[in-house]
This record gives structure tokens, sequence and C-alpha cells, in this order.
């Protein structure tokens, strides 16, 4: 207890000097700092969800200088050292397959950081990351304890809110396309991506109708998010996870009798035509015009997917000229810029609209990096998704249908992440770091498990 003693001691000289300075009414603020370091302390596992329950809502607080999501992240890295300090948090928590990459990622980071282009945008590159590396080591050390249906409920109903703040107010829509509190509705449909299998795992797990209903009407109120959208890369990730989710829960069919078929052929006739009656007519043009891809991409049929192939351009150019460490973290927009695609693209001219960033986190990596760090990021992610299938498969074997089913939903939305980075440029994004950390921390729980059931 001396260490919350010394937060008390703190933070109670910090409330006093506050009320001494020109701004007293800051006072309370730190009353309040004060009984959520306390908590924090006993249950570090509600800063780390806290801080995934708040993504969605980001844009709130980007004019602030401190938000929900920095007093959660500050707290927990002071409550963090001070356990590990006083050994309260063993170190062998940080344990990780994903450490070889990760190290191996961020020694070619650092040399093309110090060879890059433009020194002051590769430093906010690296602050920007240095935030999902803080939190990689975070979920290490505390995912031990997370609870995941908790963090299942949070991250749905956060999203939920969201999706319909953003279906029924102009205000949470860019230009006609829903994109909730963020910026981009490309953004808000990976959070979208990411939560479906978290929603559907709810429905599944269910302990009566009523809480499967609820869990279903926030399913449904994500797919008119997602929708809403009218992200077409969205689209296809989410069916994709949907496919999967639908091969996990083969063993099922068997249960399915002649009466229930008819049910459900009787809803997708009632659902089916509604969902294309309701359905942007924006929304249907973007979704057919996939199918020029057969034909080449057409910069005059589609400007989106044009631009799209200009960025791959501009990053091949970008690998072959500097292969080994890129050109430097954050400066595929110095290269963008000055190229015609830059103006032939570009709305207004504004420097927003000239200077672009890649759209694509493995083709930005690759460009900006190198091809090696390039390959060290895509060697981290691969193997968060072999951690998912190798603990999957140890709780299959034991029979655990409830961790399988746990282990599979999870999987489904890294999937979903992982895959929405080929349109997203997001290497700092926070959910990314937290599941690569989670999905080291899910493994050795399997596998533990398996030990201990081997054991006489």
């Amino acid at each position: 207890m001396i260490v919350p003693l010394s937060i008390v001691s703190l933070l109670g000289l910090v409330c006093l000097a506050l009320l001494a300075s020109p701004y007293p009414f800051l006072a309370p603020g730190a009353v309040f700092g004060l009984v959520g370091v306390a908590v924090l302390y006993r249950k570090p596992m509600w800063g780390l969800l806290g801080i995934a329950a708040l993504v969605p809502f980001e844009g709130l607080f980007k004019e602030n200088a401190f938000s929900g999501s920095k007093f959660f992240g500050l707290a927990l890295i002071l409550i963090l050292m001070l356990q590990l300090a006083l050994h309260q948090i063993p170190g062998a928590r940080l344990r990780s397959n994903i450490w070889r990459p990760l190290i191996g990622f961020m020694l070619l980071y650092g040399l093309s950081l110090l060879l890059s282009e433009n020194m002051n945008l590769s430093m906010t590159h690296f602050r920007e990351l240095a935030v999902g590396l803080i939190l990689f080591v975070i979920t290490l050390l505390i995912g031990r304890e997370l609870n995941l249906d908790l963090f299942c409920r949070l991250m749905t109903l956060s999203v939920t809110t969201t999706c319909v703040l953003a279906m029924f107010s102009a205000k949470y829509q860019d230009q006609g396309r829903a994109s909730g509190l963020l910026e981009d509705p490309n953004v808000f449909a990976l959070l979208i991506a990411f939560t479906v299998p978290l929603a559907l795992l709810l429905v599944v797990r269910g302990p009566s109708v009523l809480h499967r209903l609820f869990w279903g009407g926030c399913f449904v109120l994500l797919l008119g998010g997602m929708t809403k959208t009218e992200s077409r890369s969205g689209l296809v990730v989410l069916m994709l996870s949907l496919v999967i989710g639908l091969y996990h829960y083969r063993a099922q069919l068997p249960r399915i009798r002649p009466r229930h078929l008819g049910f459900a052929m009787l809803g997708l006739a009632l659902i089916l035509p509604l969902a294309i009656a309701v359905m942007p007519a924006g929304y249907v043009a973007r979704i057919q015009s996939l199918s020029i891809l057969s034909a080449g991409v057409n910069a005059h049929k589609d400007e989106s997917l044009g631009r799209r192939a200009s960025y791959i351009l501009v990053g091949s150019q970008m690998i072959r000229e500097n292969p080994i460490l890129g050109s430097g973290p954050g400066t595929f927009p110095l290269h963008y810029a000055p190229t015609g695609y830059a103006k032939a693209f570009s709305a207004n001219r504004k420097l927003s609209d000239l200077y672009r960033r890649a759209h694509n986190t493995y083709l930005e990596i690759f460009s900006e990096i190198g091809v090696p760090g390039g390959l060290m990021f895509v060697g981290m992610i691969g193997l968060g998704l072999y951690n998912l299938l190798h603990a999957r498969r140890l709780w299959l074997q034991r029979r655990d249908w409830a961790q399988a089913d746990l282990l599979t939903h999870l999987g489904m939305s890294f999937l979903s992440l992982a895959l929405f980075l080929m349109f997203l440029s997001a290497p700092n994004h926070k959910l990314l770091w937290i599941m690569l950390a989670l999905t080291s921390v899910l493994r050795y729980d399997a596998e533990q498990a398996a030990q201990q059931e081997a054991r006489p």
C-alpha cells in the first residue's frame, strides 16, 4: 500500500498547488484523477478497456490537449512502472514471439529515420507509432486479467453508438458518407468490420432471448452503419469475415431442422429486398463500379480506384529507388505531391489534397521503411494470426468449445483489421497494437491450460 499512499500524497499536493494557482477550478479534476488512479492501481485492465472503448470517440477530443485516452494511458504507464519496480507484476509477462520481428522492424525503422528525407515528418510519424508500441507493452503486462467478454460488449456498444449518430445525423457524415466521430468514412468502416464478429459472439453466447435480441439489434445497426459509410473495401472485408464465421460453425448445421430452414428463407426473403431498397443509390453504384477492375482501372469511370492505382505506382517507384531503408517514415506525401496524379485527383488543389498518404499501410511501410522493414511488419501480422489459430486448435483439442468460439471471433476481428490495412494508412492504430499483444497472451493461456492437463 506504500505506492497508493505516495500517489495520494502527490495528487494532494497537486490539488493544493491548483488551489493556490490562477486556476483553482481545476482542483476538483485532480480529486477525480486521484480516484481514477486508485481504481486503476487495483484494476489496471479497466484502463485498457477504457482506451479501447474510446477509440470510436477520438474525434470528440481531437482539439483537446488532454483526453480520456491520454489519462488512461499516462496513468497505466505510471502504475505499471511502479508495479514492475515492486515486483507486483512479473516481468516474464513481457515474453512474446512478436518481439523478434518487432525489434527487427524498429531497428530498420530507426535507420530509415536517421536517413530520412524529411526529419520533421519522420519524427511526427515516430511519435504516432510510439503510442501503439506503448499499448503493445501495456497489453502484454495486463492482458491476462483482461475480461474479454466485457471487451466485446464495450466495443460493440461504443461502435454501435457512433453508428446510430452517423446514420441519423448529417453532422457525423462526410459528403453523405457516414464517418461517425472520425474524419474518414473508411476508418469508421474499419471499426465496424472489427466489431461485427464481436457482436455476433455476443448473440451466440446470449444467456437469454432478450440478450440475444439486444445484441442482434446492435449487429443490425452495425450493418446499417457499414452501408452508410459506402465503403467498398469494408463490404469485402466484412463478407469474408462472415464466411469464416460460417465455416467455423459448420458443425452446427446438422442441428438445423427443416422448419428452421423455412424461417431462415422467409427472413432472407424479407430482409434482402428491404436492404436493397434502403441502401443508398451511391453505394450501389460504388459496388457496381468494382466490375470495371476486370478490364483495368479507368480513372474517368471511378476516380477513387484511379487514385488508389496512382498510390501503387508512386509507392512502387519509391521502392525501386530506395529498396533497403526507404525514403524515411512519413515521407510518402512528399513523393506523391509533385506527381501529375496529385494534381489530377485534387478536388480543390489544397495541400491536404496534394500531399496524400498511401491509403495502404503495407505499401506505405515498404516504400517509406524499405523492403526488409516491410517484411518484418508483415511478419508481425502473420505471427499474430498464427497465434490465434494455434490457440484455437489447442482449445478444440480439449473440446472447450466456448474458448474456441472466442478465439474464432477474435481471429475474425484481427483478420478484418489486417485486411483493412490494405486500404488505409494506419500503422499506429490502437486496436492493431492491442490485438497484436493480445494474440500472444491468448496463445500463452491456451498452452498453459494444455500443459496443466497433460500433467499426471
